[in-house]
């Protein structure tokens, strides 16, 4: 089999849930809160690996924050930047998302408002719905509201530049986020869409390409070599090379891959540039 199903680890966060949903356990009794439910190789912390698979749940604001890019990060000694794309998968009537600025902003100006907190409205706050996807190119300052359950795929990269975060007692990193923010408004990435029955590309030509087929897939997935594939089902039922195929559970591919699935599957790889074929029908 050349593809393995990933391990989950829950993740803490401050803003996070204590009944997470989507079939994810709960949080043990005066436990703290679940906020992220990340997917790495069993037996490793996977910095190994280009990309990053998680599912987030809001029950508060995250931090305003921005994440450097490749160069920036790289002069600081780690792998890779960071990229992101969501999809959102629930939002709660009047669930928002901050992405980019209302308008271009001076450097200053971005580090006296993160200090007094006025960045929050600084934001450019998108009310939110379920199939809503969003990619946020590094530097991007971006903030997730309360209420949101969302599908992240990532540059494996945990550098976050917290700008504001409400009074928390965590770390800020003001000088680190001026430097790298895209201080200005955010504007969505082009995306070949529909190219072919029932596949979408939802995300290309950056750091990572993102592929959905809403009404399923069967076939042969073929990845390029040094590109393995990353495997979400979100609902539906199915299989890969055999193994039992569902929801709450990621794969990770790395060669030839048979899938055959009904429902809802999105499928990430690193890059630019998308497949030819991701998923090859069987022949007649």
């Amino acid at each position: 089999m050349s593809a393995q199903q990933l391990a989950t680890r829950a993740v803490v966060k401050p803003w996070g849930r204590r009944v997470p949903g989507l079939g994810f356990d709960d949080p043990a009794p005066g436990g703290q809160p679940v906020g992220e439910i990340w997917f790495e190789a069993p037996g490793t912390s996977g910095p190994e690996a280009d990309l990053l698979v998680k599912y987030l749940f809001t029950s508060e604001k995250l931090s305003v924050q921005v994440h450097p890019g490749d160069a920036a990060a790289q002069a600081r000694g780690h792998a890779r930047g960071k990229e992101e794309c969501w999809l959102v998968l629930d939002a709660e009537p009047g669930a928002r998302i901050g992405i980019g600025l209302v308008a271009a902003t001076a450097p200053e100006r971005l580090r006296a408002a993160a200090l007094d907190g006025s960045v929050e409205a600084l934001l450019d706050w998108k009310d939110v719905a379920a199939g809503d996807f969003f990619y946020l190119p590094a530097g991007t300052i971006h903030a997730i509201g309360a209420g949101v359950t969302l599908l992240e795929v990532q540059q494996n990269s945990d550098i976050t530049y917290r700008l504001f975060d409400y009074g928390r007692p965590r770390e800020l990193h003001l000088e680190e986020a001026v430097a790298v923010a895209d201080a200005a408004p955010w504007q969505p990435l082009a995306a070949p869409g529909m190219v072919d029955e029932g596949r979408e590309i939802l995300a290309a030509g950056r750091a990572l390409v993102l592929e959905r087929f809403a009404e399923g897939a069967s076939g042969t997935l073929a990845p390029d070599p040094g590109r393995p594939v990353w495997i979400v089902p979100l609902s539906g039922e199915g299989s890969i090379d055999g193994a039992p195929l569902a929801p709450g559970t990621v794969w990770l591919a790395d060669g030839e891959t048979a899938l055959d699935f009904a429902g809802d599957l999105v499928i990430a790889y690193p890059g630019a540039r998308p497949l030819a074929a991701s998923i090859v029908p069987p022949g007649p």
